[in-house]
């Protein structure tokens, strides 16, 4: 592995530290210290929203748990900067994310589409970098028989400083002869990794949104909880979706099977732990990582169409 791209997974890694320790959703919790539940919805409930709840239910349950909620502005009348400061995650991520959400969703009249609409704004404007590594995808086929006789070149080799040091400086160059960038995985996980824990925040901690249904789901219900309801084919299907469209991304976007063979693996170990995340994940944010898949699918079948048009 290339130093570059273990400064990337170093990077990302320490991101990943960083968000999920500094990360702005509170559990409700009622006096005892258990965590409070939505008994309709089976949701568990976010202490710190960032609006007004409009179900009864909800409602009562944050009064009786000594949670102010008509001192929140109503979810329709939320603006970017509402509440008190909270940290620079909240203020550039998280509150400008769920008030673009709320704003297009009340025009849309659903918070799903709205979600939907926003997933594909954000992945219209990193188009260029997800472009880049699509084309990549597929150049990285035309090095591979180059890079698996390197590595059958060093396979029998004592693994010495100077012959690793070797192997890789023949590497380097093999990438270089096909303007292939070993990082440009990493930096796109760099970003798509934050977004997806906005989009999770956004949606726990906005009750207009956690509210609303789409499809018979209750986007702020987890699919563990709501196969247990009336409408549980609706979250069976979302979870077949995020496993289905997880493999077919990270099948086409594999770049690596040359230089490690352990690697062809890696879309089977993704797709199995992120099926197991869709089991516990909100259902609004089960419809973005949907809708940003099948946009990475899209987009890497017309790439890989205009590379056959460029052979022919």
């Amino acid at each position: 592995m290339s130093k570059k791209k273990h400064i990337g997974l170093k990077l990302v890694l320490v991101l990943s530290i960083f968000l999920l320790l500094t990360g702005c959703t509170t559990q409700l919790k009622n006096d005892k210290g258990k965590v409070v539940k939505d008994p309709t919805t089976g949701q568990t409930l976010t202490k710190n929203i960032l609006c007004q709840p409009t179900e009864k239910t909800s409602v009562d349950l944050y009064n009786k748990n000594k949670v102010k909620v008509d001192k929140l502005p109503k979810c329709e009348d939320m603006k970017i900067n509402s509440g008190h400061y909270e940290g620079l995650w909240n203020s550039f991520f998280v509150k400008p994310l769920a008030f673009a959400l709320i704003k297009i969703g009340t025009v849309v009249k659903n918070y799903a589409i709205s979600l939907i609409i926003i997933t594909l704004i954000i992945r219209m404007i990193v188009f260029p970098l997800t472009l880049n590594m699509a084309r990549q995808a597929k150049v990285m086929k035309d090095a591979q028989p180059e890079l698996t006789k390197l590595q059958k070149k060093y396979a029998g080799k004592e693994q010495t400083q100077e012959n690793m040091m070797k192997q890789n400086q023949e590497m380097m160059a093999i990438y270089k002869k096909y303007n292939i960038n070993p990082a440009l995985g990493c930096i796109f996980a760099f970003i798509q990794l934050p977004l997806f824990i906005a989009f999770f925040e956004a949606i726990q901690r906005t009750p207009a949104i956690y509210e609303d249904s789409f499809l018979g789901m209750h986007l702020g219900t987890t699919a563990s909880v709501g196969l247990s309801s009336a409408t549980f084919y609706s979250y069976l299907i979302l979870v077949i979706l995020i496993g289905v469209t997880t493999y077919l991304s990270f099948k086409m976007n594999q770049t690596d099977m040359s230089t490690n063979p352990t690697m062809k693996y890696m879309p089977i170990m993704m797709t199995v732990m992120i099926i197991f995340m869709g089991f516990v994940m909100p259902a609004g944010l089960g419809i973005y990582w949907v809708t940003s898949n099948i946009f990475t699918i899209v987009q890497n079948a017309i790439v890989g169409r205009s590379k056959k048009d460029e052979r022919a």
